[in-house]
């Protein structure tokens, strides 16, 4: 009896150390995450996307005694590790490849449930743009929300890992997946399609955080004109496409961006690129006038019914696939003596893009990078001024920044107390374009309308920041987004792969994807930490959190060893195994005084 009583006073207390902790995540926590920094709730920590952490126990003056706390290996692989941990309750939460979904002690590293949907990797893996990989998870009321790559999102148990409910938010068999981070709102989860190289219509959608039952549906291009339209701002977008592009789907993909200001009530969602990527296999001529409405574009919606307030977009007739997904961050800046609610973007197109959030009206725009497809911005309406021979024929021209972009995924930080904003950037380099014209429509496959080939056409002039000697390729770039200059650059990163994270520490982590844990001071850009963390590509971004009074860094990295080529979509040439060094992938978390070195064990 004795032993018995003992084994459930153990039951019950290791029950309570589990459940100690932190309040169950709500809209109004969520609202508040970020002002401790002691957890990380949302995907860019606060629902602005700032990725500003207060904390600053680690700082300039220390950050260099840094080393490993624990490390976790996180299980076989097949992409990179493109997801942003989640932290609470002591817990570490993630997602990794193939849309598996782990959660270990965020002390020691021990793992404390896994969860793998069992996806058809054979089927799906044809349809995948950029790989298996998963951008993040989403926390709610005790559940943890998950994209599952063939169009599901699942809601498990945050404390067991049992899944909850399930929706169907697409189809694989209609081209789609899901590869972003979802995003809550006012109970609500909001989540994106992916796909838009393949002939879909892009959208993005929300559903009850505690039931999964569906509530609305915003589609980011016009469908089939005959048929009714869902609403006004389709009807809008109609008149602004030729030809018949809804055959074809049209593209504007919602990949990743979304933000969100309760206060204001609106939901901030970024819309990929048109499709096919020219204009010619649209069925329009280049710069026509026809803007394909909503593609490249930023959308304000009422996350209570999913009505559109208002849209900027970047790239109008865009055709050079220059998505607006990138990251949206929400802050309070002073332009011109008067304090602005504004959202900001450093986009795929190489502009840094600074817009009023309550109306969507253009405040400023400058080239972060060197571009040469426009001129520059209007100063009243953001619209862009095109390079007329940007727009390309038969003839193949080079166009910067290239189709990967200036700025694609890999998250940016914007810190207030310096008030810089850091931009993992690609600094250099182009992507060639011609019309294809022997284009033909083929369903269910790639459709860009593209040709290969050498380019026969000069380049057009470009505008933008000079590079400093010894920089090229990737770099981190200090803006400041009131003068719309470069503070200060750093080589080492890119667009694509790791990120940022800054904190009151005045610092900047940078993750960049040769496998380095950096760290910058805030202000002027002096490097204070340099790890190699034995992680040989497939990098994700920072996060930091406090337990039991200690700062902590995290991160996970690592592709995985012996990953088969990707399957050839249909009517494409086989792909090779790559040779390229490889990791097993792991979550790695450091502290001061930790380990001079990660184990580097494969």
């Amino acid at each position: 009896m004795r032993a018995l009583v003992w084994s459930v006073a153990v039951a019950l207390a290791a029950s309570a150390a589990w459940g100690q902790q932190s309040k169950a995540v709500d809209d109004a926590v969520l609202k508040n995450s970020g002002k401790t920094g002691t957890e990380w709730l949302s995907y860019g920590l606060t629902p602005g996307e700032t990725r500003y952490s207060p904390l600053n126990q680690i700082n300039a003056s220390n950050v260099s005694r840094l080393g490993l706390a624990w490390s976790y290996d996180i299980g076989q692989g097949g992409g990179s590790q493109e997801a942003t941990p989640l932290v609470w309750n002591g817990t570490i939460y993630s997602i990794t490849n193939w849309s598996v979904v782990y959660a270990v002690d965020a002390r020691t590293g021990k793992e404390r449930w896994r969860w793998d949907p069992e996806l058809n990797r054979t089927a799906l893996a044809p349809l995948l743009c950029c790989g298996a990989v998963l951008r993040g998870l989403a926390l709610y009321e005790g559940k943890i929300i998950a994209p599952i790559l063939d169009g599901r999102l699942d809601a498990l148990d945050a404390e067991t890992g049992k899944p909850i409910w399930e929706a169907r938010v697409a189809f694989p068999q209609d081209i789609y997946t899901i590869t972003m981070a979802p995003r809550i709102a006012k109970g609500k989860v909001i989540i994106g399609v992916a796909g838009g190289e393949y002939p879909t219509r892009g959208f993005f959608a929300a559903y009850d955080a505690n039931t999964g039952q569906f509530a609305w549906k915003f589609y980011t291009v016009p469908g089939d004109p005959s048929k009714p339209f869902e609403s006004e701002a389709m009807k809008k977008a109609a008149a602004t496409w030729s030809g018949e592009w809804w055959k074809t789907g049209g593209g504007a993909p919602v990949w990743d961006a979304i933000s969100y200001d309760p206060e204001a009530n609106l939901l901030y969602v970024g819309t990929g690129n048109a499709g096919p990527w020219a204009e010619a296999a649209r069925g329009q001529k280049a710069n026509d006038g026809k803007d394909n409405l909503y593609a490249c574009s930023i959308l304000a919606v009422n996350p209570d019914t999913g009505a559109l307030k208002w849209y900027y977009q970047a790239v109008p007739g865009d055709e050079w696939d220059f998505d607006s997904v990138q990251q949206i961050v929400l802050a309070d800046i002073t332009v011109k003596g008067q304090t602005r609610k504004v959202l900001m973007q450093a986009g795929k197109n190489g502009f840094y893009y600074v817009i009023d959030r309550l109306t969507g009206k253009f405040i400023s725009g400058q080239p972060f990078v060197q571009v040469n497809w426009a001129k520059g911005l209007n100063e009243s309406t953001g619209r862009p001024i095109f390079n007329s021979e940007a727009f390309y024929g038969a003839d193949s021209i080079a166009i910067s920044p290239s189709a990967a972009g200036a700025h694609n995924w890999s998250p940016m930080s914007y810190n207030p107390a310096s008030g810089l904003v850091y931009i993992p950037a690609t600094v250099s380099g182009s992507s060639s374009y011609a019309v294809d014209p022997n284009y033909e429509y083929h369903p269910g496959q790639k459709n860009k309308g593209t040709g290969t080939g050498v380019n026969k056409l000069p380049p057009p002039p470009a505008i933008g920041p000079e590079l400093p000697d010894g920089i090229k390729g990737g770099a981190l770039i200090a803006w400041d987004p009131i003068t719309q200059t470069r503070r200060w650059i750093q080589p080492g990163g890119g667009g694509i792969g790791g990120g940022t994270v800054t904190t009151a520490g005045n610092l900047v982590f940078q993750v960049v994807n040769d496998g380095r844990l950096l760290a910058y001071s805030a202000d002027k850009g002096e490097k204070l930490l340099d790890i190699q963390t034995g992680l040989r590509g497939g990098m994700g971004p920072p996060i930091t959190y406090q337990l039991d009074g200690k700062q902590y860094v995290t991160v996970a990295g690592g592709i995985g060893t012996g990953v088969p080529p990707r399957p050839a979509a249909i009517g494409e040439a086989p792909r090779a195994a790559s040779n390229a060094p490889t990791s097993m992938p792991k979550l790695l978390t450091f502290v001061l005084d930790g380990n001079a070195r990660p184990e580097a064990k494969e």
